[in-house]
């Protein structure tokens, strides 16, 4: 078993155990937000970790009314013209929490009185050191290049830190339920999943559609499709693909979409729609049958899982697939070409 194997497989476990070990930090951190009167939130991060990112522009603005920007690092580390930052909680992102350009945006932040927070699987970090608050991944050490379970307690951490700053009862019950959503997710996906990525053995490029809090889902799979298999995988919300890319479509071509239940739904259903019309290969992550039936690789997802919290679940078949896919293509998804797993970037 690969690392990553074991990795994708110990998401229930990490994310039950940062439920339980994190929420008195982010309590603390909420009051200071409250005390300190935030009004939006500025998150720096790369990679997987600005993935995680673009569901915390969801999750805050719709349950908390806090506007959420994605730093541009580049103008803190390189034309050292940084914005002033007032009312704000810069939070940094990053599971090594070893990169020079988010850790400077924390740092310039704390410069100029901002609050800061650090989410991070290494305490020790220098990130983790900068911030006035560290969360904690508790993820255990990840030996795989490509991150999947500190993807998915990133996402837990920002959909724990909204529904404590709202002091959502609900909600942080609907949280407590999480880690058996996503073991309930490994076991009616995984089967189907390996058994059709020989299908795609030949699959050069494709296009991974998300909306809403599944945007992000869309960004995160095309970047394990894109590290582990090499595959030219584009990400789309379906409104924008729509925009002219929908002319790209021909007989054949494979698109998956994340299409589970929520409020976005019924487009996502004539997007579906359309594409099956003009003969797309569908691959369809969903919790409705009648999303997956159009689907020539169904994906199922638990029906339970609320549409703001699905991205922690949506996302799991998208890595199967990459480990499934890499292995059908004879490559090494510990080892993508290229890769290292701590990447340092100014």
């Amino acid at each position: 078993m690969s690392y990553l194997d074991q990795e994708i497989h110990e998401q229930p476990r990490v994310i039950e155990r940062l439920l339980e070990a994190t929420q008195r930090t982010i309590e603390k951190l909420a009051a200071a937000m409250r005390d300190r009167d935030v009004r939006y939130i500025m998150i720096a991060a790369r990679g997987t970790s600005d993935n995680a990112g673009i569901y915390a522009k969801y999750v805050f603005s719709a349950f908390n009314g806090l506007p959420v920007a994605l730093a541009t690092p580049s103008l803190f580390t390189l034309y050292h013209k940084p914005p002033r930052l007032r009312d704000v909680l810069v939070l940094g992102i990053s599971q090594s929490g070893q990169s020079t350009d988010v850790v400077e945006v924390i740092q310039e932040a704390a410069r100029q009185g901002a609050l800061t927070a650090a989410i991070t699987n290494d305490p020790n970090s220098p990130l983790a050191q900068s911030a006035e608050f560290s969360l904690d991944l508790n993820a255990g050490p990840e030996k795989a290049v490509a991150a999947t379970k500190t993807y998915t307690t990133s996402l837990t951490t920002l959909a724990l830190l909204s529904a404590v700053l709202a002091q959502d009862e609900e909600r942080l019950e609907t949280l407590a339920q999480l880690p058996d959503d996503v073991a309930l997710t490994l076991e009616i996906t995984e089967e189907a999943v390996k058994q059709r990525a020989e299908r795609y053995r030949y699959m050069e490029d494709c296009v991974v559609i998300g909306r809403g809090y599944n945007y992000a889902t869309a960004f995160e799979i095309a970047l394990k499709l894109k590290e582990l298999t090499y595959v030219v995988a584009a990400s789309y919300s379906s409104a924008d693909f729509q925009h002219g890319p929908m002319a790209m479509i021909d007989p054949g071509f494979p698109v998956l979409v994340a299409a589970p239940s929520g409020a976005l739904f019924p487009n996502l259903m004539d997007f579906l729609t359309q594409l099956r019309k003009r003969n797309a290969e569908l691959l369809v992550i969903s919790n409705r049958s009648e999303a997956l039936s159009l689907a020539q690789t169904p994906m199922p997802l638990p029906s339970r899982v609320p549409e703001w919290l699905s991205p922690v679940v949506a996302v799991i078949p998208g890595q199967l697939l990459a480990l499934y896919l890499a292995l059908a293509k004879g490559l090494d998804p510990d080892a993508p070409r290229g890769l290292k797993k701590i990447t340092v970037t100014e």
